[in-house]
């Protein structure tokens, strides 16, 4: 176990090291630079400027140096706000979007997997078609179509819930829903497959034959490998609601990281959107390990069969 984990750790490294420098490379490769404006810099000031953030260096000094700074867990001042870093906008940032993120993966689990569950043990019944329905439902909407509704509906027809912020317990209810509907509606009908096939399974029919009891064969054997599909969903999944949807937090106006990277963008803010790309990227990497090892965990032919080879 020990030696698949630091294998996978240092394939996680090596992939993060490779998304680093192609963002690097490709972000240099943009015409124009972070101070390129509408009204021409003086080129005076440009040179400052450039003196200044080191943008007169050589590329492949620049390279090593972000590099460097990537390592020690520095990504380099704002080019556009001045006095703060990279990292201070992220530990700003990220809080709000990870807190939402969470609880949105959190409903999607707790939700998603069993109504599957349900919907396969009841197949084709009144219960299956109606949960089949409304995931089928949820994975065709949009989830900025869901954030205007909620916003529409909910927090301006009937008031129940904050239009915008995170201010009150009851301003996550609207995106939490909106970036969980799609995901939910999926986690649901991937569940409720995969137990369909785990059910029709020998061993499930064998333990049955042998008089062990429903719950028993339910939840001891057929769950659990029903699961694995699941588990590799949600890996990504979680990643990618943990750091947050530009469109949702923008639509309700979410103090999230979104925001910055969207400024980012705008203004060629080279630093914050390798920056930002970069955590990203390791939060991906970080999931899809654990995944990895949840597998191993799960599954130990997994493991064997790896480290056979």
């Amino acid at each position: 176990m020990r030696n698949y984990f630091i294998r996978r750790l240092i394939y996680s490294l090596l992939t993060i090291f490779i998304i680093a420098t192609v963002l690097f490379f490709v972000m240099h490769s943009i015409p124009g630079g972070p101070f390129t404006r509408e009204r021409p810099v003086p080129p005076e000031i440009m040179r400052v400027l450039n003196e200044k953030y080191k943008l007169d260096q050589p590329l492949y000094m620049q390279y090593l140096d972000y590099m460097k700074g990537l390592i020690t867990f520095d990504l380099g001042p704002s080019f556009s706000k001045i006095g703060i870093s990279v990292n201070d906008l992220i530990i700003e940032g990220f809080p709000p979007t990870a807190k939402v993120g969470f609880l949105a993966a959190l409903l999607i689990v707790v939700l998603g997997v069993p109504f599957g569950i349900i919907s396969a043990l009841k197949q084709n019944k009144p219960i299956d078609y109606f949960v089949m329905f409304m995931a089928t439902l949820g994975v065709t909407i949009p989830s900025f179509v869901i954030a205007a509704l909620m916003i529409y509906f909910f927090a301006g027809k009937l008031g129940w819930i904050p239009p915008f912020g995170l201010s009150t317990p009851a301003s996550y209810i609207g995106p939490i829903i909106a970036l969980a509907g799609y995901s939910l509606s999926f986690v649901t009908r991937l569940t409720r497959s995969s137990m369909l096939e785990v059910l029709r399974q020998d061993y499930v029919r064998t333990a049955r034959a042998n008089g062990l009891r429903e719950w028993s064969v339910i939840g001891k054997h057929a769950v659990k490998n029903a699961l694995i599909p699941v588990i590799t969903y949600m890996g990504p999944t979680i990643a990618a609601l943990m750091t947050g949807s530009f469109v949702v937090e923008r639509m309700f106006a979410i103090p999230g990281i979104g925001r910055y990277f969207v400024e980012s963008v705008s203004n060629r803010d080279y630093t914050v959107i390798m920056g930002i790309n970069v955590m990203f990227a390791a939060f991906y990497v970080l999931m899809v390990l654990l995944v990895d090892v949840a597998y191993a965990l799960i599954d130990p032919r997994i493991r064997f069969e790896k480290e056979s080879k």
